[in-house]
């Protein structure tokens, strides 16, 4: 990135506070970014975890897969699932609390004696697939934010710090030369001047 700037003293004084921002906001800026990663890998076990318990959900009932074909869906709905947020690394994440059910009341005598059974294994289904997608979300939003981040301390280390670096160094070098040709030329025009004053003597 090519930083513009003019050869003064204005333009270094302003380029030296704009890398002190960017220094002082790269520690801060790489916390940020490990704690997301650390959140990112969290909810990536969480993830794994509801896929294992699902398997194992689902493998527990191979044998009486015939017997879901009596199961009424509609015993058994979501509601409401219960979502508050919380703040990690100045990011709003999402924090499930938990899920509500609709169950509808029926004959216990008019249907089979293991649909009570049913309906619990069906609410402990539904709690897997639903934390399952939840933190299957949540990771994505808190990757997007921790690709954000690392972006910017990519352009702070890599691009923006050593862009000021070096301009500074060239107005610098610049205004170092300019009073050396100043100093050079104030004892050429002093030696000038005692030579015109020893030949008028």
């Amino acid at each position: 990135m090519a930083i513009k700037f003019q050869y003064n003293k204005t333009a270094l004084h302003n380029l030296n506070k704009q890398l002190k921002i960017r220094q002082k906001a790269l520690p801060t800026l790489k916390n940020k970014e490990a704690a997301l990663r650390l959140e990112v890998k969290k909810a990536k076990d969480q993830t794994d975890d509801f896929n294992r318990q699902l398997q194992i959900k689902i493998g527990e009932q191979e044998l009486s897969a015939g017997l879901w074909n009596e199961f009424l869906p509609e015993l058994i709905t979501i509601e409401n699932v219960s979502i508050t947020s919380k703040k990690i690394a100045g990011v709003s994440i999402p924090v499930m609390n938990e899920i509500i059910f609709k169950e509808q009341d029926f004959s216990l005598f008019s249907k089979p004696d293991w649909f009570p059974a049913g309906i619990s294994f069906v609410k402990e289904l539904a709690g897997i697939v639903t934390g399952r997608e939840f933190y299957a979300r949540k990771m994505a939003l808190l990757d997007r934010a921790r690709k954000k981040t690392t972006q910017k301390v990519n352009l702070y280390e890599k691009v923006q710090i050593p862009g000021y670096e070096d301009a500074i160094r060239k107005i610098k070098r610049f205004l170092e030369d300019e009073e050396n040709l100043s100093k050079s030329a104030q004892k050429i025009v002093k030696k000038r001047q005692q030579k015109q004053k020893a030949t008028a003597v």
